[in-house]
């Protein structure tokens, strides 16, 4: 599975999983898989495959 343009071996189950073993800040950021934004209440039901591509993008301040 590719994680912000990086492949990377996955070997988790749920969205969840992989995003506490691959992103040490979980908070303030947006998730989409395969282009599908997940809502943060789907992240432990949202399975993921090793042909997953997935996307995390961080809130930044400004105006």
């Amino acid at each position: 599975m590719r994680l912000n343009g990086v492949e990377i071996n996955g070997g988790a189950e749920s969205l969840l999983e992989l995003l506490e073993r691959q992103i040490p800040i979980r908070h303030g950021i947006a998730v989409a898989v395969n282009g599908d934004v997940i809502p943060r209440s789907e992240w432990a039901q949202c399975r993921v495959e090793p042909s997953d591509v997935i996307e995390v993008v961080t809130a930044a301040a400004g105006g």
